[in-house]
């Protein structure tokens, strides 16, 4: 168990998330395929379902040890990998007794355990189970476990006789007289409620579901079908329509599943991990067996010969096992976690970039301005999370070598620049690091969310004879827009007075940019009209003033929504209005300057106009935010020598402002 991902845990500082790192060992490493789900595709994590061994425990980690088996869930962590990385809240230990192989299927049980809760069944109850795969033939058997009598339909009629074989009291044909039969069977009232486990994108099952149910009864949709519900359906009957989402209660909820904070058990009786453990515990006690269900296991290098076989025509196993043999996994040190790519050569002279975090941000503008600049800098590896993000990227941009590990960038000597675009709780700790490897850095605002953080890139500059060069990813102050106004106000003959409005928009409370990765708004995003005030007036911070109002409901944050004020030893005043109570439809960012009888007024970073003056504004047909001009800034500074494109002092008072201002709306 891990509390950081792999490139998190090099840095070696406290774990802020708990999770568990399981390496699948013993028996090997067990994951399960759905049909339906199991897609593989390029740079992106494939599996949700996985069974094995802890190899590794987070510091805040209590009640798993080294050497446990583990039964894990998750898209994107219980990954088709030798080694993963778990949330604690996605693990649960295996009970004595039952297999690697039947822990791995941990997630489609916790799936049907939720499906059968949201369905509420009393011992006596007809429920009729529509769509007979996997968990299908789990839910029969979770029902019969509960006192029901089972009914069930699947266009597949040998499903439907391995389901009566393993308990299911009845079977029907999904003919055209499905509804009638149903009928028939419970005495003329039909089902008392209808779990819907089949896959399809027609309407017809939930359709026919609800005439099969009786007045007041339940419809619970567990598999993804057609939702264009009819009124006739359900009105008369006043019919409960239920939705299953996924394991159970936790389910997207970021706090739950990465910050690893649980529900108390007397107000939330079955968390999606509690599911888990449920259904383990049915097996190991013999109440639910997979043993009855068709299997088929492959060895993790035929996994192509695994989804080919369940894309096929014919009859296929309930359940597919890919397996890692062991005697490659049982060394986790030893497994090497840098993955070749290109091993062309890199220009002479051109700058070469070690990207840590493959953000959509950094795919969607710093690698394809990168490529436009390929003659003088070149992407050299790429770090990320998942070894198969990092693996794409590094393809796609044409890097040497994809890594999950930070430190290989750092001790990589032909890399002259680090690129930092990851979640903002990491940024001043990898670029503090990165300066100490002796790295050019580059790092996405902001570059610290801490004052203790910031105070050691400080301290860093001031103890160092010679240092490489931090830029922070202002890049606002090299927009046209912006460069222009610089322009216009060069010779002015009286202070500032700047009004910036920031329109942001709302992001939920619950947004990893509201808590501890993020920082919150006004250190995460406001950052960047601070440095623009630092630019414009070219002058240091004397005094600032700022308030927020009061959030009229639990959804707003204190740093949603205010006004920041700064005034400059120059003389100048510049005000911030920064809200997400605005229209989406209104523009997100406009300033207007003031100063010797002009009024400069910029719009969204589109257009630049000047009253007041016979000098010429600017003008785009698109949002221009220097993002291209500041790479090639930063460029130019690395290959020529010359002053930084942001001097370090202002980088530091723009992110010391952010801090004041924030101590100043959340008192």
């Amino acid at each position: 168990m891990s509390g950081l991902p792999l490139y998190r845990r090099a840095l070696k500082q406290p774990d802020n998330v708990k999770r568990v790192l399981g390496m699948m060992r013993d028996q090997g490493v067990k994951h399960t395929i759905d049909r339906v789900r199991g897609r593989l595709s390029a740079g992106s994590p494939t599996g949700y379902s996985a069974a094995g061994t802890v190899v590794a425990v987070g510091d805040q980690i209590e009640g798993f040890s080294v050497g446990d088996r583990v039964a894990c869930a998750g898209a994107g962590v219980a990954n088709h990998a030798e080694v993963i990385d778990v949330p604690v809240n996605l693990a649960v230990k295996i009970p004595q007794g039952v297999s690697d192989q039947d822990g791995a299927t941990v997630t489609l049980g916790a799936i049907a355990i939720q499906g059968v809760r949201r369905t509420s069944p009393t011992l006596g109850e007809t429920i009729v189970v529509f769509g007979l795969g996997v968990l299908g033939q789990i839910t029969v058997q979770l029902l019969k476990a509960n006192g029901c009598r089972v009914l069930g339909t699947d266009l597949d009629s040998s499903k439907i006789d391995l389901a009566i074989r393993n308990g299911m009291d009845q079977g029907v044909s999904p003919s055209t007289d499905f509804v009638d039969r149903i009928t028939r069977l419970t005495d003329g009232f039909g089902a008392d409620a209808v779990v819907v486990t089949a896959a399809t994108s027609s309407d017809d099952v939930i359709s026919r579901a609800m005439q099969a149910t009786r007045k007041k009864g339940r419809v619970v949709v567990v598999g993804d079908v057609g939702l264009n519900l009819k009124r006739s359906d359900f009105y008369s009957k006043e019919l409960d329509f239920f939705i299953s989402t996924s394991y159970g209660p936790g389910r997207y909820d970021p706090l739950y599943e990465e910050g690893g904070q649980d529900y108390p058990l007397a107000y939330v009786r079955w968390t999606e991990n509690r599911n888990m453990e449920t259904y383990l515990q049915l097996i190991a006690s013999r109440q639910l067996r997979l043993d009855c269900l068709p299997t088929k296991v492959y060895p993790m290098q035929e996994a192509g010969a695994a989804y080919a076989e369940l894309k096929g025509e014919g009859e296929k196993p309930s359940l597919v096992f890919l397996e890692y043999d062991s005697e490659n996994t049982t060394n986790i040190e030893s497994r090497s976690r840098k993955v070749d790519i290109n091993r062309g050569v890199t220009l002479p002279g051109v700058i070469r970039v070690g990207l840590i975090g493959a953000s959509s941000f950094a795919q969607g503008v710093h690698l394809p301005n990168m490529m436009k600049l390929r003659d003088r800098i070149a992407l050299h590896a790429v770090v990320s999370r998942t070894g198969a993000s990092a693996k794409a990227v590094a393809k796609q941009y044409q890097a040497r070598y994809a890594t999950t590990e930070y430190e290989t960038v750092l001790e990589d000597p032909d890399i002259d620049l680090v690129i930092i675009a990851t979640r903002h709780d990491l940024h001043a700790v990898m670029t503090l690091q990165a300066l100490q490897a002796g790295k050019n850095v580059f790092v996405e605002k902001p570059l610290a969310i801490h004052q203790p953080e910031l105070d050691a890139i400080a301290q860093f500059f001031q103890n160092a004879d010679s240092h490489p060069v931090l830029m922070t990813g202002f890049n606002r102050r090299f927009s046209p827009a912006i460069q222009k106004a610089r322009a216009l106000i060069a010779n002015r003959s009286t202070p500032l007075m700047i009004n910036y409005r920031m329109n942001a928009g709302f992001i939920p409370a619950k947004h990893w940019v509201q808590g501890e990765e993020g920082g919150g708004r006004n250190i995460g995003e406001a950052c960047h009209v601070y440095d623009l005030f630092n630019y414009l007036t070219g002058a240091s911070a004397a005094s600032i003033c700022a308030k927020s109002i009061t959030p009229a409901g639990k959804q707003w944050r204190r740093n949603d929504n205010f006004v920041a004020t700064v005034k400059f030893n120059e003389g100048s005043v510049c005000s911030l209005t920064y809200t997400a109570l605005g229209s989406k439809d209104h523009p997100k960012e406009k300033m207007e300057i003031f100063t010797d009888g002009m009024v400069i007024s910029m719009d969204d970073y589109k257009s630049l106009s000047v009253s007041g003056s016979d000098r010429k504004g600017w003008e785009s047909g698109a949002a221009q935010k220097g993002h291209m001009e500041e790479l090639e800034a930063f460029v130019y500074c690395l290959k020529n020598d010359v002053d930084w494109p942001i001097p370090l002092e202002e980088q530091l008072s723009a992110t010391q402002l952010s801090f004041d201002i924030e101590a100043a709306i959340r008192p």
